[in-house]
């Protein structure tokens, strides 16, 4: 299959998808998280560590590391949202990393189930 076509799914969400190889190089960015970095120009092929504080770098290079994922919100221009960095595998070991940056409402309900 086409390597585009496998991310197709992702241009269809209300969220912004970044994958980066183990090395930081962008590898794709779906629609919104294209939109949501224009500024900074078409940012595939480039290395996202160069974007991030030492403190950033430093979480990244432990996901990258331990395979471990890591969530937190922001609130940014009076926008909240939640971000989820998890690694991706290729053959079991982590071959990179995916973002998904999505709005959240200010107050939002939670669930114990």
């Amino acid at each position: 299959m086409e390597k585009q076509k496998i991310f197709d799914w992702a241009d269809g969400m209300n969220c912004a998808v970044t994958v980066c190889d183990k090395e930081g190089i962008i590898l794709y960015m779906n629609k919104k998280a294209r939109e949501t970095f224009a500024a900074h120009g078409d940012l595939i092929g480039k290395n996202m560590l160069n974007c991030h504080s030492d403190r950033s770098k430093q979480i990244i290079a432990h996901l990258l590391e331990s395979g471990e994922s890591n969530a937190y919100t922001i609130d940014k221009n009076g926008v909240k949202k939640m971000i989820y960095q998890t690694p991706w595998r290729e053959n079991g070991e982590v071959a990179g990393l995916v973002e998904i940056s999505m709005v959240i409402p200010q107050e939002m309900p939670h669930y114990v189930r």
